[in-house]
């Protein structure tokens, strides 16, 4: 057993935090009283660690060893598939490791990576990541997305992989309806998605009309599917771009059903904002979905890390606290509200995506934690401090030390 004292809570309050094996067991003033090992928090701020619901680990630090492309997502998918072929598991492996890596370092202790399943990189990408999430299983937890980037209808034998993949270990079944070549086709791409979640009992996350297409409307599709067959509360939708492009009768009436369906929303920002508007001119579209009208509504909405310096996106390295930071500049997030829901949409809201009951800085909650070198919140996210100390499952994991000095003249 050990503790931290005089901690500072997103609240506020100071408090001590008590952690027995991987629980906190007190949390309280003054719960620290009597316990031999207590660590003095002098009021610095406690989070939970946080969580990236949205990671594609499969391709990291790849974007040295690509060809130039146009900057869209199609674009960015083509430019890959080369890299693609030649993936071995160990590549794969070493690379999702040292992200994973670095995530812990800057506080990230859970990730949810889609990784893709295709007939280019066949399981190769599922294998090396499962090797990753294997190796630094002491440090963090890791889930799978099975995802199928290149279509199920137009990439055959997509899907019989998607079946070997979730029977080699994927833990969610992903999927992409949008880049399917007719409406016809996307409808199919979603029952086959939700007929394998359905059967292998996993959850669905879903990379769902990322573009800036306003007329492309799977999203519909998907939610209308989850309550067709009551799949509530176990879907989550990436990116949906084109719901911002849409109008707002569509938005609002998509909102409502995703809302009715419990379906969580992947807003990824930082990725969009690089990748959509590309054939604007003038006023340029920033591609990020409707964060106002889901918040709003009520509906579950994240921010996810979704890229390291791959094709898509040439910056990235696992900073969560820097993934908040951009989104709220992305997304007009200014108020003392709207502050507090950008530390939401990267710890409760993907801990609620993944269904997870164990999260949190509350009694009996797993005990993954940082600590961090600022008084509020507010400030850690407009400062970017590393965090001093990170915890996961109640042992110390990560530490970082900054050192400045500045000379003046004499």
């Amino acid at each position: 057993m050990w503790a931290l004292r005089d901690v500072r809570l997103p609240s506020g309050e100071v408090v001590d935090v008590v952690v027995d094996g991987e629980r906190i067991a007190h949390l309280g003033p003054g719960a620290a009283r009597g316990v031999a090992e207590a660590e003095d928090g002098a009021g610095k701020l406690l989070l939970p660690a946080f969580v990236d619901g949205h990671v594609h680990l499969d391709k990291v630090l790849i974007r040295d060893e690509l060809r130039e492309h146009d900057g869209t997502l199609a674009g960015a998918i083509e430019a890959i598939h080369e890299r693609k072929r030649r993936y071995t598991v160990d590549d794969v492996s070493t690379r999702a490791r040292s992200v994973i890596e670095a995530s812990v370092l800057l506080g990230t202790t859970r990730l949810r990576s889609h990784v893709d399943v295709d007939t280019i990189g066949g399981l190769t990408p599922l294998e090396g990541v499962l090797a990753a999430a294997a190796e630094c299983a002491d440090i963090a937890e890791v889930r799978t997305i099975a995802f199928p980037q290149e279509g199920l209808l137009r990439d055959p034998g997509s899907y019989q992989l998607m079946e070997a993949a979730i029977e080699a270990g994927a833990d969610v079944v992903g999927g992409m309806p949008h880049w399917e070549v007719d409406e016809a086709a996307q409808r199919a791409h979603v029952r086959l998605c939700f007929d394998l979640a359905e059967r292998f009992d996993r959850d669905l996350d879903m990379h769902v009309d990322e573009t800036d297409d306003g007329g492309v409307r799977t999203l519909e599709m998907v939610a209308d599917e989850a309550l067709r067959r009551s799949y509530l509360g176990r879907v989550v939708a990436g990116h949906v771009c084109s719901l911002a492009a849409a109008p707002h009768d569509y938005a609002e009436r998509v909102i409502d059903k995703c809302l009715r369906a419990g379906i969580s929303i992947a807003a990824n920002p930082l990725t969009n904002l690089v990748l959509q508007g590309r054939q604007d001119r003038g006023l340029v579209r920033r591609g990020v979905t409707r964060v106002g009208e889901l918040r709003a509504a009520g509906v579950n909405v994240l921010f996810g890390q979704d890229c390291v310096k791959d094709g898509f996106y040439p910056f990235g390295r696992g900073s969560m606290l820097e993934v908040a930071l951009i989104s709220a500049h992305a997304t007009h997030l200014t108020s003392h509200s709207d502050l507090a829901f950008a530390l939401k949409a990267v710890t409760e809201a993907p801990a609620r995506a993944w269904r997870l009951t164990d999260y949190g800085l509350s009694v009996g909650a797993r005990a993954d934690l940082q600590l961090l070198p600022a008084p509020t919140w507010e400030e850690a996210l407009r400062l970017q401090p590393l965090p001093e100390k990170v915890w996961f499952k109640g042992r110390l994991v990560a530490q970082n030390s900054v050192r400045s000095k500045l000379h003046r003249a004499n």
